[in-house]
């Protein structure tokens, strides 16, 4: 007897549509081609010195402490009472630390899991472009549609009337990131009483990344928009440590939201990695009860290697201003003779030995990102000033 078969095509080798039109990251892109070329690193936004050793004793202590099991799912009680203690010593806010604080693999699996547990298949989502890269591809993947809402240079004010104008019937959220990746902005007093206004006027809830919120150079001030009137129980707030304690790949984050909300972060967060590296929680716990001195000085650290990379690029040929926050510069580049950020981006790399990040992937439309290139200043000045001698050698050489 014949044995009749599929002649279909195998589907065992098919990736699911929600991953299928995902490509490697531009982040992954440059550094690859960094390595490739010997360039220097400015493009993706890791420190090239060490953690402080505040930390790192902490880190060591828990490891020698017996703290190296399954960490309780919501946080270790410990990190979560440091997280509200911090939110109350720097923003006046109080938080109950058992039933709204959820701590996180990153800010990253914070943001994957509110898409998850607050959108609904066609419910519409306000990004403020350029924007971090996981937030499109978490939208989606919750059966929502992403609308953006583009700050333009060189000032990159949040125009109240655009954002107003996204909203439709179908709005759930707006994703807000302050301070800003990549522009450097921190968004004021207004523009944040104007996100609030909108999302009281409309009942919609609010994602705001602060992951940059030690990261604030003066004048600039960083105010938590959950501590607006009506806010607080609209709004979830994401924070990690990533970025304050040059600590990036810990992966330790939190979000902070009412006790409502937090019920469906735990569950996604349960079903995803479950907890977070417990080690590592210990040690944040310890750092975010470090006095206020030690965030002076790194916020001082931080101002000097910004102006130092400024001054670079302003040499160099670049239009670029102080950013407020945040460690990136995100430079116009007219005079260079390029019209193209990805063109530029890899010209630099090869020709220059300089690598950054081309901001494309940081709009829905990357035709909007491409007469800026984004640098950041995360790096040692020994880094900075290798790189500026090389950007400072290629623009002669342009000109």
């Amino acid at each position: 007897m014949d044995i009749q078969h599929d002649t279909a095509p195998a589907r065992s080798g098919t990736l699911a549509g929600r991953v299928a039109s995902l490509g490697t990251t531009v982040f992954a892109e440059m550094s690859a081609l960094a390595r490739e070329h010997g360039a220097v690193n400015l493009g993706q936004g890791f420190p090239d010195f060490d953690t402080p050793h505040e930390l790192l004793e902490a880190h060591e202590r828990a490891l020698r402490n017996g703290h190296n099991q399954y960490a309780v799912s919501q946080g270790e009680p410990s990190l979560r009472r440091a997280i509200a203690d911090h939110a109350e010593h720097w923003y006046g806010q109080r938080i109950d630390p058992d039933r709204e604080i959820t701590v996180t693999s990153g800010a990253t699996e914070g943001i994957l899991c509110t898409m998850l547990a607050l959108v609904e298949p066609g419910d519409e989502v306000i990004v403020i472009e350029p924007f971090y890269d996981s937030y499109v591809p978490t939208i989606r993947w919750a059966g929502g549609t992403p609308v953006p809402v583009t700050l333009t240079a060189p000032d990159f004010r949040l125009d109240a009337e655009a954002l107003r104008a996204a909203v439709t019937p179908r709005t759930r959220m707006i994703v807000l990131n302050t301070p800003h990746n990549p522009t450097g902005r921190v968004f004021d007093q207004s523009e944040l009483e104007g996100v609030a206004a909108l999302c009281r006027d409309h009942d919609l809830l609010a994602l705001v990344d602060e992951v940059y919120e030690h990261l604030v150079y003066a004048p600039s001030h960083h105010t938590r928009l959950a501590t607006f009137d009506g806010m607080a129980e609209r709004t979830v707030t994401l924070s990690s440590a990533g970025k304050s304690f040059s600590c990036t790949g810990w992966k330790v984050g939190w979000a902070i939201a009412p006790p409502a909300i937090t019920v469906g972060l735990r569950r996604a967060h349960q079903f995803s990695v479950f907890a977070t590296f417990t080690p590592a929680q210990h040690a944040v716990a310890e750092a975010l009860a470090l006095p206020s001195s030690f965030f002076q000085q790194f916020v001082e650290e931080y101002t000097r290697r910004r102006n130092l990379l400024l001054d670079i690029l302003q040499r160099s040929g670049f239009q670029a201003s102080a950013p407020q926050g945040s460690y990136f510069i995100l430079a116009g580049f007219a005079e260079t003779g390029f019209t193209d950020s990805t063109t530029l981006a890899r010209a630099l790399v090869t020709e220059a030995g300089v690598a950054t990040i081309p901001p494309g992937s940081f709009y829905l439309d990357g035709a909007r990102g491409a007469s800026l290139l984004r640098f950041c200043f995360c790096k040692q000045e020994s880094t900075l000033l290798a790189a500026g001698e090389r950007l400072e050698k290629w623009a002669r050489r342009a000109r």
